[in-house]
């Protein structure tokens, strides 16, 4: 078989990222610039700071990419990159560098979804089998995914207000700790005690939806409540049961949807994948169940471009590429891809 090689970019957020990816598989680099440094004194990304590292850093990204890779344009098969969703002007930048090398050097481009992308991260790791789950956790998106076959998307539940990491990102400012705030909570819990009670909320029975938002108000008022009775709270014990209540309901619901679509295989995906608690809670509870559970290592789990050629592969297969009008979409649908 003759090998295909994809450049791939990722601009959605605060990362600038390129990588080069063979037959959707295999990694033959993948370079990662962020810039957490200089969002972390504002509490969060700031979207035209973001832009402007992003237009600094592209090109350099992309060269570094090809130069690990040990390549030229001429042996690339196609150009993919995120068209979203994201911050548009963060998107832009992407979109735009990887139309330029796709008109220069005569390649098909292809536009991913970047939650598509997160879940063939996985890919980079382990043959997918059909049909599976996903559980999509990052800053900004909380989803149960479903997937008869390659390609296909169907969401089955979403949050209905907070992400998880927007929630994780909420309750450590709270409690005074740095941007970006989930691994510090995640830390903080392992080594406090979850005696503090804090709501789960199911919402309807057969619901897969979440929401996040009157957990993380019960955890502001429990410390204002505190504040203003003298009384001292444990910060570890607080953060651990912030994550048990988080966990608890991911974990329930992710266990349901595996077990009533019968799948072969559950993954986990997006950058909240990172978290300590969670993989080691799903890893418990679906060796008792007997799916088989796929976990990215950290690497792939935060904003990268490997994963962004992963999930572009099965589109170059399929030849569904994208025209010189692709734009950067803030709310692409994944169902639609």
């Amino acid at each position: 078989m003759e090998n295909k090689l994809i450049l791939a970019i990722e601009t959605s957020c605060d990362e600038t990222a390129a990588a080069v990816i063979k037959n959707g598989r295999e990694i033959l680099s993948n370079v990662v610039a962020s810039q957490i440094e200089s969002h972390m004194r504002f509490g969060g990304v700031v979207p035209e700071i973001a832009s402007r590292h992003h237009v600094e850093q592209i090109t350099i990204i992309i060269d570094q990419a090809m130069q690990e890779a040990n390549i030229s344009f001429g042996d690339l098969s196609a150009v993919a990159v995120t068209a979203g969703p994201g911050l548009v002007g963060a998107l832009l930048i992407g979109v735009n560098a990887a139309k330029a090398i796709a008109l220069a050097h005569d390649l098909p481009l292809i536009g991913v979804h970047h939650i598509a992308g997160h879940i063939y991260a996985n890919q980079l790791i382990t043959e997918l089998k059909f049909p599976l789950m996903t559980l999509v956790v990052s800053g900004g998106h909380t989803e149960l995914v479903y997937m008869e076959e390659q390609g296909s998307f169907e969401v089955i539940g979403e949050t209905r207000d907070d992400a998880v990491g927007e929630a994780y990102d909420k309750v450590a400012r709270t409690l005074k700790l740095p941007y970006p705030g989930g691994p510090h909570i995640d830390r903080l819990a392992a080594s406090g005690n979850p005696t503090i009670d804090l709501p789960r909320a199911w919402l309807e029975a057969d619901s897969y939806d979440f929401s996040f938002s009157g957990l993380k108000s019960a955890v502001i008022n429990t410390l204002h409540n505190a504040n203003q009775k003298g009384l001292e709270i444990s910060n570890e014990d607080l953060a651990a049961s912030f994550q048990e209540s988080v966990i608890e309901v991911l974990v329930e619901k992710s266990k349901r949807a595996a077990q009533e679509y019968n799948v072969k295989q559950f993954l986990l995906a997006g950058g909240v994948a990172a978290n300590k608690g969670l993989r080691n809670k799903l890893t418990e509870q679906f060796e008792r169940l007997g799916i088989e559970l796929v976990i990215p290592p950290l690497n792939l789990c935060t904003d990268n471009a490997a994963m962004i050629g992963a999930a572009a592969f099965v589109k170059l297969e399929k030849q569904q590429f994208a025209t010189f009008d692709l734009n950067g979409n803030p709310g692409l649908d994944l169902e639609k891809e």
